[in-house]
């Protein structure tokens, strides 16, 4: 959508506030041995306190309040039975809706455990994270959508690591995918859309430790690397502007 007017603005940023204080809520209470459908309801029950609606669920009938990805899974993890653990690394994605309005966000973290097994883990947490920064700044009314990507790719494999090229953020605001679509992690030089004035988007970061590309699992949600490496996600719900890229969502 395009934030026309202050009551978009309003309802955007409530929203935006709302999906953040869930992510950070949820990022703080990790401890090794909690479920991740427990982790999914303290989510969940932050977003119910303020009158928000879970947006996957609401949308998709996604089967959680959540999105929750351990290590090697990019997105769509499936909050359940599974113990986080030591040294895993967990991205919390948290959607959600209020009067109308949509906001989409996520982080990653890694899980206090042996040096041996969380250095690498820290790094592609922290080069995902700046990625974001990167590709944030690039989020200005009149530019070229595309540099978004190139910004991205550029800082992630600064740090030695890759992108994935099958994952991408979205516009937002009325929907929880809307326009445009396809903001890519890496530069399409055949993308020669320019960002409009006040368009709301998701731009989210995967930035992997080897795949480029992912596959879906028979559970028909779960998004994961067929080898194994590991991918950090982070999002932000941004509103490129004529003077710059606005946050919402921290």
């Amino acid at each position: 959508m395009t934030v026309e007017n202050e009551q978009d603005w309003e309802g955007m940023r409530r929203i935006g506030r709302i999906v953040a204080l869930a992510r950070d809520t949820m990022i703080r209470s990790i401890v090794p041995g909690m479920t991740t459908a427990e982790l999914d309801a303290i989510g969940e029950a932050v977003l119910r306190e303020h009158g928000a609606t879970p947006a996957p669920r609401k949308e998709y009938g996604f089967p959680g309040a959540t999105c929750i990805s351990i290590n090697d899974v990019a997105a769509h993890g499936i909050p359940g039975r599974r113990k986080i653990r030591a040294g895993d690394m967990v991205n919390v994605d948290v959607s959600a809706e209020l009067n109308g309005y949509y906001a989409d966000t996520g982080a990653t973290t890694v899980v206090d455990g042996p040096e041996e097994e969380t250095a690498l883990k820290r790094k592609l947490v922290e080069s995902s994270r700046k990625a974001l920064e990167a590709g944030i700044a690039e989020a200005k009314g009149g530019a070229k959508l595309n540099r978004i990507g190139k910004a991205i790719e550029r800082n992630a494999r600064a740090d030695g690591f890759t992108v994935i090229r099958n994952l991408a953020g979205h516009g937002i605001g009325r929907r929880l995918h809307e326009g445009p679509a396809d903001i890519l992690n890496y530069e399409d030089k055949r993308d020669a859309r320019l960002l409009k004035n006040g368009i709301a988007l998701a731009i989210e970061t995967f930035v992997s430790t080897g795949a480029e590309y992912i596959v879906e699992e028979e559970d028909g949600w779960t998004i994961r690397t067929p080898d194994r490496s590991l991918v950090a996600q982070f999002e932000h719900t941004v509103v490129a502007t004529k003077n710059g890229p606005v946050v919402l969502t921290v």
